[in-house]
């Protein structure tokens, strides 16, 4: 059965000097305050969309990795993944890269490699975000 999620932003005033808040409508988890200061210079409390497609990505990809690690017989103990999203003002998102550390009893190093090379390009937020250069490193605990 196919599901659809929802969130929405209410934005007031012009890019530069203007505000909005995201709320995440589907799960009720949270309003969240973004503005160009914050997605073009620092945070200051606020996200910015790259901030939320790396918040997607990284629980995406380590669902992926965790299913097929699973499928293989080598179940994870624990994965943990930071996707860091580079967005450049007047170009746009220039790049991701995955970053995981997981501790996979019965896995050697290239065994994990492998199947995190895999996720990274199976899981649907990658394969969504497929005009992306997606970058990974992979390692054991």
């Amino acid at each position: 059965m196919a599901t659809t999620r929802q969130a929405h932003t209410v934005w007031e005033g012009n890019l530069l000097e203007g505000k909005g808040v995201v709320t995440l409508d589907s799960s009720g988890s949270g309003e969240f305050q973004v503005s160009w200061p914050s997605r073009a210079e620092e945070a200051n409390g606020k996200t910015s969309p790259e901030e939320l497609i790396a918040a997607a990505h990284s629980s995406c990809f380590s669902m992926a990795l965790s299913n097929g690690l699973a499928k293989a017989g080598t179940p994870p103990t624990k994965l943990n993944t930071q996707a860091d999203v580079t967005f450049q003002p007047g170009t746009g998102i220039t790049g991701i890269h995955l970053t995981v550390e997981g501790e996979v009893p019965g896995l050697d190093e290239a065994g994990f490699v492998k199947a995190a090379e895999d996720a990274k390009v199976n899981c649907p937020v990658s394969q969504a975000l497929t005009g992306t250069t997606i970058t990974l490193s992979a390692s054991l605990a």
